[in-house]
């Protein structure tokens, strides 16, 4: 979990830059014992007094697995340290100034809450095994993660993208040993699975269990899940399956229900016929043109029309 903290000063410098004689040899420089190059591997990010009136500063060093750890401490000694945030080794250089900034002006007003700076800590990567826990307890509440037709698993999982906490997204992961994944919106897993559920039911449980301004960011999530419930394009899986199961039933011809819903054509005789090509493409029986594969989708106009028209039955009776 990242932790913030205040600072009067966020540029970032190395320790000791500031008292090195700028006319040394090079000699002299290049004598310097391993163990005070390492010790100049910390990055000074800012000093600002505690309201105990100790002067304390923040800094940046390395971590496990390329990570960065933001540790405040005594300017006097170097004691007390707390970690004030443990980055990813994916995200920007820029965020430990960011979390710098952040720490000192909570710290400014009071807050600036962190924990005590472990061993551990420089030993392990962050967010290690919170993902995994995060994933168990949400597949318990709602159910296994739905596979498609291709054998690929949908999941929800952490996935780190430039910003101090990594966000909730859908991951699309394919079969074979290498479990690789690629993160996917919730249009495009509903599309794959074509079907809304339990795409929609493992978002809702993520976003309630997540909430607002928490260790993980939903909000990408979110505006997803809004977007496919609030748009006008809907899936054609149900109504496929009904103009199929009529057409097999031989009540209706797809030809018939084209020209139910004045799609018609006219051969060089003028004799007339169903667009039945129109009406595959809707179903998601052919490819649109300049496409390889059918659509899953279908606007919801288009759906009432082939419903009411060609089928003569109410929309609610195929849709999803």
């Amino acid at each position: 979990m990242t932790t913030t903290f205040p600072t009067t000063n966020t540029t970032i410098t190395r320790r000791g830059a500031a008292g090195r004689e700028t006319g040394a040899p090079r000699r002299r420089r290049r004598a310097r014992t391993r163990r005070e190059r390492s010790a100049r591997e910390d990055l000074l990010l800012g000093r600002y007094v505690d309201r105990h009136g100790h002067a304390r500063e923040v800094i940046a060093r390395h971590g496990a697995a390329g990570s960065t750890l933001v540790v405040d401490r005594e300017c006097a000694g170097h004691g007390d340290p707390r970690l004030v945030a443990h980055l990813a080794a994916d995200e920007p250089a820029e965020n430990a100034a960011l979390e710098c900034r952040r720490y000192v002006q909570d710290a400014a007003a009071g807050g600036g809450r962190c924990r005590q700076l472990t061993a551990e800590d420089a030993s392990v990567a962050p967010f290690a095994g919170q993902r995994d826990s995060d994933v168990d307890a949400l597949s318990d509440r709602v159910g296994a993660w739905p596979v498609d037709r291709l054998g690929r698993c949908y999941s929800l999982e952490l996935v780190h993208s430039g910003m101090s906490i990594p966000e909730l997204r859908w991951c699309r992961r394919h079969p074979g040993p290498a479990l690789d994944r690629e993160p996917v919106s919730v249009r495009e897993a509903i599309a794959a699975l074509e079907s809304y559920e339990p795409v929609r039911a493992h978002t809702l449980r993520a976003l309630s269990l997540h909430g607002r301004g928490g260790a993980v960011s939903t909000t990408v999530l979110r505006v997803e899940l809004a977007r496919v419930q609030q748009s006008p394009i809907v899936l054609n899986r149900r109504l496929r399956e009904v103009v199929l199961a009529t057409v097999e039933r031989h009540e209706l011809s797809m030809s018939e229900i084209a020209v139910r819903c004045g799609r018609v054509k006219r051969d060089r005789r003028g004799n007339e016929s169903g667009e039945t090509s129109w009406l595959a493409r809707r179903l998601g029986l052919l490819p649109e043109g300049g496409q390889s594969a059918p659509t899953p989708w279908i606007h919801s106009d288009v759906l009432g029309l082939i419903a009411r028209r060609g089928l003569g039955v109410s929309p609610r009776e195929v849709e999803l």
